[in-house]
């Protein structure tokens, strides 16, 4: 018999540290048998995780097959002439009587490639959209870095095995970032490089650490103090490295001495014995590297948080010694292929944390949602939602599934998986690149977010020639400057290459060195050095975290893995202290509203601390995002997600707490919920 399988290079694009090179196995009829991780990229390595293994299942599972208008309560399909005809009415209607402020262009992270996400954008820069800052995620973290250094970017996870000593401070790598924790794993069996990480719970990475440190949830900034303090008490300190490259040591050093182990104790709930077990790690075992999850940063503390930890591997003379993003390093020039650099329009640019609020005040007509789940997503749920369905706003979606988003749109346009078209992905984690080769032709009567793009444009009646641009010509000019090891035409034929990126001694700050004391912070009002805010949360309440999972990106995946599971856990104290037994139904609330879940009792929280599975929704279909604030951080404007404060009460008890709710959107035709 002969062997009709076949097999296609491509690189997953979803929003990741790891940016997987895969290997897709084809069989008859362009049938995917098999996902696999590609061992010729050194941070793939030959596997990838639970979700890139079965992501061709997605592929038939609760699909937007066919351009669909809303009439009353359900959709229609239809074809796409009448779709984006009706669109780019409704689009020229609102710019005319409206202005360009009031559309808004609402796109993130669902797909990271760069004609899926950035070169679309060209249509709406062309019109002068209102557009959001991206800072749901990281920024504030990035922002706080860039005051002491100037941009973000760090150590290289190609670097991690050289290490004697990796630390993941809030960074639950073995579930976030396997490739990098299998990196870590491999430097500790090889050359016994120790591994510490630091979390409020006891996570997989915890539970694979030499050492785990439990600091209470946003104690952060004392605990980093704390480190701080023990190194220039200890002699750690590499004064040449402080005296050529840094600025603001001496009131670091003073700041720092001010946090004596007593107070820390009091404030982290981590006993000083295990700062000096960190403390003398770090001052021991080099060179090291500090790997600062993202999750770090979406509290209340957050971009304080961040660059307090920053500073410890600076201390040690270490460039850039800490992992977060380095999206930022490589030399991709997005304002060209965005369309922004080609016109003379500004868009007003909005915080989208606070987005809520906006869209609830109607100060948007039109609102057109891609590569994002935003009624799942964002913070402030119940404000969003009533928003959306605003009788005034007209909502256009493409989107690839049927999504809760979809319950409140009045148009939804079917897009393609990355699996079916080509396209290139520009990591953030890694600087390893290589062209992303369609697996197979389109399983439904989806068109490209380019084509799109286009087709309204030409509805419209818009003028820009850059609007019409070859796609891969503006790929290719907006990489002039990015790619070594080859040339963009051996990118297209296949080959992997790596992203420049810029030196680790290059600080883009005013003194073009560290700055301990940001002078650019002093000068706009901000703090100049990282503060400790004091911890509030009122008797009887909880602080509820919230984290990624391994069986889901965002909210994808729950067609092959069934829904996010609708659980809180709680530490045994606090459930004996409430009468709570496992399984029971609780509701947990605060002034934004309420979401109902089952417990599940657990040792590796810390008292008074809850923790769920991120963007779940309750037993009831409630989102667990409906109880977050959409007020952004003062640094970035980032989230605030894992300072949320609750309250738990019971409802009733039975085996059988509803945990297990069923396949999220099972049928391939799901039915079309009211908006």
């Amino acid at each position: 018999m002969v062997n009709m399988m076949k097999q296609v290079s491509t690189v997953c694009a979803r929003d990741c540290y790891d940016t997987c090179a895969l290997i897709v196995s084809l069989g008859e009829s362009e049938r995917i048998l098999s996902i696999k991780g590609d061992p010729r990229n050194p941070i793939t390595q030959g596997f990838t995780c639970p979700r890139g293994a079965r992501d061709h299942e997605r592929l038939y599972k609760n699909r937007v097959e066919d351009p669909s208008l809303r009439k009353g309560d359900r959709f229609e399909r239809t074809g796409w002439k009448e779709a984006l005809g009706v669109v780019s009415r409704k689009l020229g209607e609102t710019l005319k009587k409206h202005g360009s402020e009031a559309v808004l262009y609402l796109d993130y992270a669902g797909n990271m490639g760069l004609l899926t996400t950035v070169f679309p954008r060209r249509l709406w820069n062309s019109i002068g959209a209102t557009q959001t800052d991206w800072a749901l995620c990281s920024q504030s973290g990035q922002s706080a870095l860039a005051l002491h250094y100037g941009d973000s970017y760090g150590t290289k996870p190609v670097e991690i095995p050289s290490m004697h000593l990796v630390v993941f401070w809030g960074f639950n790598a073995a579930v976030s970032s396997p490739h990098m924790w299998a990196l870590a794993r491999k430097a500790r069996k090889e050359r016994g490089t120790r591994i510490i990480v630091i979390d409020p719970r006891e996570s997989k990475t915890a539970k694979g650490a030499d050492l785990w440190i439990q600091p209470m949830p946003g104690s952060d900034v004392a605990l980093a103090y704390g480190v701080i303090n023990y190194l220039v008490q200890n002699d750690s300190v590499d004064l040449q490295f402080m005296k050529e490259w840094t600025r603001g040591f001496e009131q670091l050093k003073a700041h720092a001495g001010e946090w004596t182990p007593d107070r820390i104790e009091q404030i982290t709930g981590v006993p000083w014995r295990y700062i000096e077990q960190l403390g003398k790690a770090y001052g021991s075992l080099k060179p090291s590297t500090t790997m600062i999850g993202i999750g770090l940063q979406k509290c209340d503390q957050g971009a304080d948080q961040v660059r307090a930890v920053s500073f410890i591997p600076a201390l040690l003379g270490l460039h850039r010694g800490f992992f977060y993003s380095n999206g930022n390093s490589f030399l991709v020039n997005g304002s060209l292929l965005s369309g922004r650099a080609l016109t003379e329009k500004t868009s007003k640019i909005i915080k989208q944390v606070a987005l809520a609020d906006l869209v609830k005040g109607g100060e948007f007509k039109f609102v057109y949602i891609n590569c994002m789940n935003p009624a799942m997503t964002l913070p402030n749920q119940q404000a969003f939602r009533e928003g959306l369905s605003r009788q005034d706003v007209f909502v256009v979606l493409h989107e690839t599934h049927w999504t809760k988003t979809a319950r409140y749109a009045d148009v939804v346009l079917p897009a393609p998986t990355y699996l079916e078209k080509d396209d290139l992905v520009i990591p953030w984690g890694h600087h390893y690149i290589q062209y992303s080769r369609r697996a197979v032709h389109p399983v439904t009567n989806s068109r490209s977010e380019v084509w799109v793009m286009r087709e309204i444009a030409e509805e419209l009646g818009l003028k820009d020639a850059w609007l019409y641009e070859d796609a891969w010509s503006a790929v290719e000019s907006a990489l002039a400057d990015a790619l070594e090891g080859g040339e963009f035409q051996s990118l297209r034929a296949g080959k992997m290459l790596t992203l420049k990126t810029k030196p680790k001694r290059k600080y883009s700050t005013p003194s073009g060195k560290i700055e301990f004391y940001s002078s650019r912070a002093a000068k706009t009002g901000l703090n100049p050095m990282p503060i400790q805010t004091p911890l509030h949360v009122k008797e009887g309440a909880f602080i509820l975290l919230n984290s990624a999972t391994l069986n889901y990106t965002s909210t994808q995946f729950q067609e092959v893995y069934g829904a996010i599971p609708a659980v809180v856990m709680m530490n045994p104290q606090d459930a004996g202290r409430l009468g709570i037994k496992e399984g029971d139904m609780v509701t947990i609330a605060n002034e934004r509203g309420q979401v109902q879940v089952s417990v599940k009792i657990s040792g590796s929280l810390p008292g008074r601390v809850l923790w769920s599975p991120r963007q779940s929704q309750g037993l009831a279909g409630e989102p667990l995002n409906r109880l977050m604030s959409s007020i952004p951080q003062e640094i970035g404007n980032g989230p605030r997600f894992n300072s949320t404060v609750v309250t738990v009460a019971s409802l009733f008890r039975g085996e059988n707490s509803g945990t297990d709710r069923g396949r999220y959107f099972q049928v391939h035709r799901p039915p079309y919920p009211a908006r």
